[in-house]
């Protein structure tokens, strides 16, 4: 038995106070300045227990106590780097991962410790965890596609800068959509570039246009060039949405939103509406990558986490095997109690 088994049996008390204590300093680090009221209601934890718990922190040289709020000092952020593998034991990730790779049959499983629906914090964890593998991926002349959406946008904030490799050229792999600018495919493709230090092109064309549109604006030859990169991109990092908030997002009529539904639709990707089994129940007329193109990439990373996006993780996984998914406990536990009700 290793060490961590056997502690969790003779005192697993233990283990509570090492994930408070991990929750607090995670807390302060991503919100730094932040003070002991602000920290209580992030943490839902009453302001004397924050007291306690943050002196000990202090008095161990984790973190500062200052005017204007408190701060992680370098011990503590190498403390948290160092925690992330013993939560990850503690929580069973790797046998979670194992089981996961089971259920969906993908080549690579990464599971982040906790649920993004509940806590930012581990959507970051997320963000950081695959900014970290993407670049582990790239090599000279890469060419990265890169889809929209909160997490992607994560991942392109969490990227440690720095350069990677000679000729590195980031583009959109779909077209805009939603008014959000910030996690637009086109703002993402840029944010990331810069932070590779690497060439980036842009495609300023909405997502959903109608089909005239659509003909005239791939003639543009700067449209053009844009979708000829995607046709050769080596390496995709793409978010995976569930069919019924991406419908609403592309504005579609509330009776094709219902008729989607009605015909089992869990799971969107590249315009494609999956049911749970991945069958592919209606496409939308948009612009960049195909579902062709999607299965002839070298590399893929797909990106979801949270239990609301468990049904349309399993739907979009079943699409191709050699790919790797990031995801977080919260989905990949839903995930297996769906897998576990179909097999009853």
């Amino acid at each position: 038995m290793d060490l961590i088994k056997l502690q969790k049996k003779i005192v697993p008390e233990i283990f509570d106070i090492l994930e408070i204590r991990y929750n607090i300093l995670r807390n302060i680090y991503y919100n730094q300045p932040i003070g002991r009221r602000g920290l209580s209601q992030k943490l839902n934890m009453g302001e004397r227990t924050i007291r306690t718990e943050v002196n000990i922190l202090k008095e161990q040289g984790l973190l500062n106590i200052e005017s204007m709020g408190m701060y992680v000092t370098e011990e503590g952020k190498s403390t948290i780097e160092s925690l992330k593998y013993v939560m990850r034991e503690l929580k069973g990730i790797s046998n979670l991962e194992k089981r996961l790779q089971q259920l969906l049959k993908v080549e690579n499983i990464i599971i982040v410790p906790g649920n993004s629906d509940g806590n930012s914090l581990v959507l970051k964890d997320m963000g950081k965890t695959s900014s970290i593998y993407l670049k582990k991926l790239i090599t000279k002349n890469s060419i990265i596609g890169v889809t929209g959406g909160t997490t992607m946008a994560q991942i392109a904030e969490e990227m440690p800068i720095g350069k990677v490799a000679d000729n590195i050229l980031v583009t959109p792999a779909r077209g805009g959509l939603g008014k959000d600018v910030e996690t637009q495919s086109n703002s993402i493709a840029a944010k990331l570039a810069k932070k590779l230090e690497a060439s980036y092109r842009l495609l300023h064309i909405p997502d959903n246009i109608d089909k005239i549109t659509l003909e005239a604006v791939l003639k543009i030859p700067e449209v053009k060039e844009v979708i000829e990169l995607i046709d050769n991109m080596n390496i995709l990092i793409f978010g995976i949405g569930r069919a019924d908030v991406m419908a609403r997002r592309r504005q579609l009529p509330m009776t094709q939103i219902e008729k989607l539904i009605e015909h089992g639709a869990v799971g969107e990707a590249f315009g494609h509406y999956f049911d749970i089994e991945g069958n592919d129940v209606w496409e939308s007329l948009t612009v960049g990558l195909s579902l062709e193109g999607f299965q002839k990439i070298d590399k893929v990373i797909g990106v979801a986490g949270g239990e609301d996006k468990a049904e349309a993780i399993i739907s979009v996984a079943s699409l191709r095997e050699n790919m790797t998914l990031i995801t977080d406990e919260g989905a990949a536990k839903r995930i297996i109690e769906i897998a576990d009700k179909a097999t009853m």
